[in-house]
């Protein structure tokens, strides 16, 4: 079987690519960028991710543009739903990669983050793989947080702080827009 993984930084991937190993399918990375904030952010998980992808003999698929403002333009008035939108947009992109590449399926690293909205994701992606064709791949990869997280400190990886996009960059950093954070 060969699957194509969507990816949005290393940490995130190292677990996810050790189980699909371990189970003899073949993996490939799509590295998706459009919706990482700022572009300083995007380059620091590309960078990592490139030295990942060496160090594991991992071959990837870069994207080579960056549409931010097509992004934004996409979930503006609607950031209550970015989310939703945002998901749509990374599987739908990694479904058609993985449909022209003659893959078996496509799976996502989304599926890997204890701060993602699991069940939407396993959603939208079958929605995109029967609409496109190709099969959504799921695995439920959480089980290995901890490990992944233990091996990038240990690989002294770039680890982010935020899903990627503007909006959690602020939730993340700028107080007022967390309640729950104190100044």
């Amino acid at each position: 079987m060969k699957i194509l993984l969507h990816m949005c930084c290393a940490p995130c991937t190292i677990f996810p690519l050790k189980v699909l190993r371990q189970e003899n399918i073949e993996v490939m990375g799509f590295f998706y960028r459009h919706n990482i904030h700022p572009y300083t952010e995007c380059l620091q998980r590309e960078k990592t991710l490139r030295e990942y992808a060496e160090t594991s003999n991992f071959r990837v698929i870069w994207q080579d543009t960056y549409e931010m403002e097509r992004f934004i333009q996409s979930i503006a008035f609607r950031e209550s739903m970015r989310c939703r939108f945002c998901y749509h947009d990374r599987l739908s992109a990694a479904a058609r990669v993985a449909r022209k590449g003659k893959f078996d399926g496509f799976s996502s690293t989304l599926l890997y983050s204890r701060f993602q909205n699991h069940q939407l994701i396993r959603e939208t992606g079958e929605a995109i793989g029967k609409k496109l064709g190709i099969p959504f791949f799921y695995r439920d990869f959480r089980e290995g947080w901890k490990e992944g997280i233990e091996t990038s400190k240990a690989l002294g990886m770039y680890r982010q702080q935020y899903c990627g996009c503007i909006y959690s960059e602020k939730e993340r950093y700028y107080p007022k827009a967390n309640p729950s954070r104190t100044s």
